[in-house]
């Protein structure tokens, strides 16, 4: 047996004590039973240990400062922008860009031992092995990346959809006499079953105007978290309507005017595009059939006549 062979079950090895030795340093170390003997010594337990998280979410928190320490943006431009975009995907934690840096982190070892073991004991010390280390390393690095994105783009397309909905609500609401602050509730309470993202982002925007923030700042905020057009250009109406004392509801009523012609023009946008869309799915799918129904039976004729000859 020499050494190449050996090598890849010395790092499925390594790699399994590295995982055991990290869930052991930051998970919980008393066990369930035990933590429950302890709130019923002391009832006060239960309400510090409510939010705190269990198993793997936990020990990936515990470890996130250290692991995510290696990609830490260096200047505050770009720490800023990450933190957009964990907003933007719906992750307002402070602690939320520490965790997506820790789990590129994990990603790219993991992704370089497994593409570096692959190599090994396929390829050996060679190029090739090399190669399939360096693929699987930064196939481990950009996959959060893309899932980033993706959640990204579908969250922002929910919020797209549903915010003409939330707007017309929010136009009854304030011509009804509601101030914007109890438009703003009635609404999520209204749309929070069939909307969750847009009356999220409400409900934060209630919560820090609670706190004392100002109107501008929170709506600001607002339409950064979000990274939709329509809620910034929403968001500038309504800043500039509390700004110079114009009726608000008036710019609610203009801008939701708007919105719901530009849904309408891009419905009919998408209804001028299914022709086209749908040319390669006939000319693959269902010409042939219909090819062979009409021609078969004439070439099944031709070749009997040609056989008979």
């Amino acid at each position: 047996m020499n050494m190449l062979s050996i090598l890849p079950w010395a790092i499925f090895g390594a790699i399994t004590v590295a995982v055991w030795a990290v869930m052991m340093l930051f998970g919980s170390k008393d066990s369930r039973a035990a933590e429950r003997l302890d709130e019923l010594r002391d009832p006060q337990l239960r309400n510090k240990k409510g939010s705190k998280k269990q198993g793997m979410g936990a020990v990936i928190e515990a470890a996130a400062p250290a692991l995510s320490k290696a990609l830490q943006p260096k200047t505050e431009l770009e720490q800023n922008q990450l933190k957009v975009r964990m907003s933007n995907a719906g992750y307002h934690n402070v602690e939320a860009p520490q965790v997506y840096l820790a789990i590129k982190f994990c990603l790219l070892l993991l992704g370089a031992l497994a593409g570096g073991g692959y190599g090994m004991l396929v390829y050996g010390m060679s190029q090739n092995g090399l190669t399939s280390l360096v693929l699987a390393a930064g196939a481990g690095f950009y996959l959060p990346e893309i899932v980033l994105k993706f959640m990204v783009s579908g969250r922002q397309q929910k919020i797209f959809l549903s915010l003409p909905d939330a707007l017309d609500l929010l136009v009854v609401c304030v011509e009804a006499g509601l101030g914007l602050d109890a438009a703003i509730r009635r609404v999520s309470e209204e749309l929070g079953d069939t909307a969750p993202e847009i009356t999220s982002e409400f409900n934060l925007c209630l919560m820090q105007l609670n706190m004392g923030r100002p109107r501008r700042d929170v709506l600001h905020d607002l339409g950064v978290r979000t990274g939709v057009d329509d809620v910034k250009s929403l968001v500038a109406i309504l800043i500039q309507a509390d700004k110079f004392g114009a009726s608000i509801a008036q710019a609610l009523r203009v801008q939701s005017d708007a919105m719901r012609v530009k849904r309408r023009q891009i419905a009919e946008e998408k209804a001028q595009k299914t022709a086209v869309q749908m040319l390669f799915p006939m000319v693959l799918f269902i010409f042939p059939g219909i090819f062979v129904v009409l021609v078969g039976p004439a070439a099944i004729k031709m070749m009997d006549q040609l056989l008979d000859k």
